[in-house]
């Protein structure tokens, strides 16, 4: 992977169905801006949330300028995550590493302890901190979690690390000075019972939610890949579209 490449580390630590139906989960997200994705795997839709309007707007503005149309999801990590919205993906032979692709601009982070990588959150992409140390998100490139399950006591372990790095990062006196990251017991739970990546917690901006369609995301993460992590078979998205 180059260094340029837009990208999720992987931090080293201890059905078909139509865009208009309802789910329970969509039901909640009525008063949410909703994101049909259609790819040749199947559809799946978002929920973007208000409380990172920055990512919001931009992702809607894109969507809406049809920029993500017969991109591909790119990058596939089992129990990880997929990545998607390489504009250079769209036209790009079999084989070629992708991830560099822009769309001029970045979007400020906009991290919320209460937004975390939970199974089927969707997320920005971003350029590493040694050339991003403010944690900007790329203006285009998105992934959304598949991850795995984990125990309390690992999310314990994550706890401390993300509070270490960020007293690493802020100096003591600052760090003394704000909260301490702590996961509530929802968190805990969603984590325990259906997954995550909880250590891209404050370091990737969380900005919406697959709430119909997981099972699309799932088959998209089973595709065979390459040693760069692209699909061998291109998974195109065919068409994004806000719904109501």
């Amino acid at each position: 992977m180059r260094s340029v490449s837009i990208f999720i580390m992987m931090l080293p630590l201890f059905a078909l169905f139509s865009c208009g139906s309802k789910s329970r989960q969509a039901a909640v997200a009525d008063n949410r801006v909703k994101v049909c994705i259609e790819t040749d795997k199947g559809k799946f839709t978002v929920a973007l949330y208000d409380e990172t309007p920055l990512h919001r707007d931009n992702f809607v503005k894109l969507v809406r300028e049809g920029t993500y149309e017969n991109t591909l999801f790119h990058r596939i990590i089992k129990d990880f995550m997929v990545q998607a919205g390489d504009p250079n993906s769209k036209d790009a032979p079999d084989g070629v590493l992708l991830g560099d692709g822009d769309v001029g601009y970045t979007v400020p982070a906009e991290f919320n302890q209460k937004l975390i990588h939970k199974r089927g959150a969707l997320a920005a992409a971003r350029m590493g901190d040694e050339v991003n140390p403010e944690k900007r998100s790329s203006g285009c490139q998105f992934y959304v979690v598949t991850g795995r399950k984990y125990r309390e006591g690992e999310l314990l372990e994550i706890e401390g690390y993300i509070n270490n790095t960020r007293l690493q990062a802020i100096g003591e006196e600052q760090y003394m000075k704000e909260p301490r990251f702590k996961y509530s017991e929802t968190q805990k739970q969603e984590y325990i019972s259906r997954g995550g990546t909880p250590f891209l917690d404050t370091n990737y901006t969380v900005f919406g939610e697959v709430i119909e369609g997981m099972a699309t995301i799932d088959d998209i993460e089973n595709s065979t890949t390459d040693g760069n992590d692209r699909p061998t078979s291109n998974v195109r998205i065919l068409k994004a579209t806000i719904v109501r």
